[in-house]
């Protein structure tokens, strides 16, 4: 008898399993979890910069038909500025194993790459991924790692800084010894600047916290202050920017975003076009293309844009000039 019911009871496991098998719930539910992408996305800071380019990727995702919650997997994580922490989430990445991994700057782009060198990484608002040793070449790279780069024309900066003070003698630049991106910028506006007779002078802020100091270091030394994507700077700028304000210095930055937290005027990428151009090519490389046959992209000389603000330039000491107001969009 006992017997007869064990028989009995394997017979009605073995029907509900094989129902539970052919039920559509579980079938679609099957299905669902097979074609979820999971897209890993690491930024060295959070800054409105990095964060326009953060918006910009899952935008285009969802425009190329990939949505969190449905089909979209999407794990961000910020290093809060620490180099050490960058290091931390490569290495959980690399062990999670996401279809992608996006890096938003240079120093999350070099940990991440450093940890893995197979699953596809994007990198983003990187200046110069071959100096910063991402990449062999500007190239498609035959590695797992492509990219955007927000690399700027420096004559073109160059050149809006003398319409922003004519008779420019004297620039002063606030960077991070510790990022490859503000190094490079560095050392070729220093030789540019030379051919135009324009002294460089260049201050060094360790941390976020160092860069107020270090932008009241330039007064009687620089004409204006010129900031790149330094992420130290950037994630500090409301407080560089009062002090531009208290020595009456003109601020002239490299990203957009920066006129609304104090610059002058700006000529950069809008780094939430840029993101939109690196989701392209996540997209990409979720539809099947290698990550080493796409290769990295510039932001073109149409995609940068000119901004300036009239009341930020006057709590700075200058009026700016007809010619570059006739440029620019205005704030204000």
């Amino acid at each position: 008898m006992l017997k007869a019911k064990n028989n009995l009871l394997a017979l009605g496991l073995a029907a509900a399993c094989l129902l539970s098998a052919c039920s559509p719930t579980n079938k679609s539910q099957t299905t669902a979890d097979s074609n979820t992408k999971k897209v890993a996305i690491t930024a060295i800071v959070e800054h409105p910069a990095l964060d326009a380019v953060r918006k910009g990727v899952i935008e285009e995702l969802r425009a190329e038909g990939y949505e969190e919650g449905k089909n979209l997997q999407l794990d961000f994580q910020s290093a809060q500025g620490n180099t050490a922490t960058a290091g931390q989430i490569a290495k959980k990445f690399a062990g999670s194993n996401p279809d992608v991994i996006v890096t938003i700057g240079t120093p999350s782009a070099q940990s991440m790459v450093a940890s893995s060198h197979t699953i596809p990484i994007v990198f983003a608002a990187v200046t110069d991924p071959v100096s910063a040793k991402l990449i062999p070449s500007w190239e498609a790279s035959k590695t797992n790692v492509t990219g955007v780069s927000d690399e700027l024309p420096l004559p073109a900066q160059i050149d809006i800084m003398k319409k922003t003070v004519p008779n420019l003698k004297s620039v002063g630049y606030v960077y991070s010894p510790g990022e490859i991106n503000s190094t490079v910028v560095m050392k070729q506006l220093q030789t540019l600047l030379a051919k135009d007779g324009i002294n460089l002078v260049a201050v060094p802020a360790q941390r976020t916290t160092d860069v107020p100091q270090a932008a009241k270091s330039l007064q009687g030394r620089a004409d204006l202050i010129y900031t790149s994507l330094d992420n130290n700077v950037v994630s500090a700028y409301e407080s560089m920017s009062k002090v531009a304000k208290d020595m009456k210095m003109p601020l002239v930055a490299s990203d957009t975003g920066s006129v609304k937290r104090g610059a002058a005027v700006a000529l950069g990428v809008n780094y939430h076009e840029l993101g939109v151009a690196t989701g392209k090519i996540v997209s990409r490389i979720l539809k099947g293309e290698k990550p080493g046959d796409i290769p990295v992209q510039r932001m073109s000389a149409d995609q940068l844009e000119l901004l300036v603000s009239k009341s930020n330039a006057a709590e700075q000491g200058i009026t700016l000039s007809a010619e570059l107001l006739k440029q620019s969009k205005m704030m204000d």
